[in-house]
């Protein structure tokens, strides 16, 4: 298997590339329809039109300009509640940067990071807490979620990041192989190897790419047969070495 490995890793670093071009140009359908896959929320079913309705009427805007539901009405939520309305709705306002120009051909490519989830907003501190205490359920919410229509959307994939769940490995890889259309599952599990310090993935020409010290946010590999599978095969690795 190491000669295959090391040719798949030449393949990795001579595919390697950044969104270098920074005129405007309109992208094509195809490049366009995946931008707006990326995008797609999973909407939990629990109580999902009762949050709905109390998102519109109790969230209100703080001096921070916060979107924040009143500790009343996120008090009174069951369990399963919050997590619909964290899945839907961040509360802590982050401006973003300029506007970057459109991503061409974006379905050819792995991305380093995630699309972002809800524009100018991010999870608050007490709902990336409910996340991190209710992280076993956190798991088999998005696993029943997921078995309805096997899409992880962006907030899920985030979800997952944000409490290292990385007994998903095996879900996350067996979702992406059923269609293997979603390269942004691709992108989580070198999250989940980056942000565990996995070793042969901290020193894979990927890495350096993606996460080193030049790096940028719309870094990317080419969605190639030999990068797709040598992410699975390090993903892979990594995870029975977890349970060993």
């Amino acid at each position: 298997m190491k000669p295959l490995l090391l040719f798949s890793a030449v393949l990795l670093s001579a595919t390697i590339s950044a969104q270098d071009d920074t005129t405007w140009k309109e992208p094509s359908k195809e490049s366009q329809a995946y931008h707006k896959f990326r995008q797609h929320l999973s909407y939990p079913p629990y109580s999902y039109d009762k949050i709905n309705e109390i998102v519109r009427k109790q969230v209100v805007t703080d001096s921070d300009d916060n979107l924040v539901m009143k500790d009343k009405a996120y008090n009174e939520l069951f369990p399963r509640e919050k997590f619909t309305y964290i899945m839907i709705h961040g509360e802590t306002y982050s401006q973003n940067c300029d506007a970057m120009p459109p991503i061409q051909d974006e379905q050819t490519k792995i991305f380093g990071h995630l699309p972002d989830v809800f524009n100018e907003f991010n999870w608050s501190e007490r709902q990336a807490k409910f996340l991190a205490d209710n992280r076993d359920s956190v798991m088999v919410w998005i696993r029943e979620c997921v078995s309805k229509n096997y899409h992880i959307g962006v907030n899920f994939k985030l979800a997952i990041q944000q409490i290292n769940a990385t007994e998903m490995i095996p879900f996350i890889i067996k979702t992406y192989k059923m269609k293997q259309k979603d390269n942004d599952l691709l992108t989580l599990l070198m999250l989940l190897m980056k942000d565990n310090s996995y070793p042969p993935f901290l020193s894979s020409a990927s890495y350096k790419k993606l996460y080193g010290d030049n790096s940028n946010y719309q870094d990317f590999i080419l969605a190639t047969k030999a990068n797709r599978e040598l992410i699975i095969k390090r993903a892979t690795d990594f995870y029975n070495g977890l349970k060993n």
